[in-house]
């Protein structure tokens, strides 16, 4: 969740007018960085968080898990080049398993 433009703007004005960024993190219940962050910023509408790449195509996973359904937890993150830990937590989330 994003804070509002109104509330960026009364942050930087108030900052600006010569309150200090720590006070200013307290009264507003904003922290110190994210206020350092607007008052680099010209613009203060919110940005669209970028996609991150992820190491594991889950659908390549799902693929895997139809032609080898007996192949271990281990065998599936040899594979792919992930920890175990990886694999299960996509499995999970793909509710292949429980």
């Amino acid at each position: 969740m994003s804070y509002s433009v109104d509330l960026r703007k009364r942050v930087v004005d108030y900052v600006r007018q010569g309150g200090g960024c720590t006070e200013a993190a307290r009264i507003f219940d904003v922290s110190r960085m994210t206020i350092h962050r607007w008052l680099c910023r010209e613009d203060l509408t919110p940005r669209p968080a970028k996609e991150r790449r992820r190491k594991l195509d889950k659908a390549a996973l799902a693929a895997h898990v139809l032609e080898h359904p007996e192949a271990l937890l281990r065998e599936r993150a040899e594979a792919f080049g992930v920890s175990i830990n990886a694999i299960w937590v996509a499995l999970k989330k793909l509710k292949i398993i429980k």
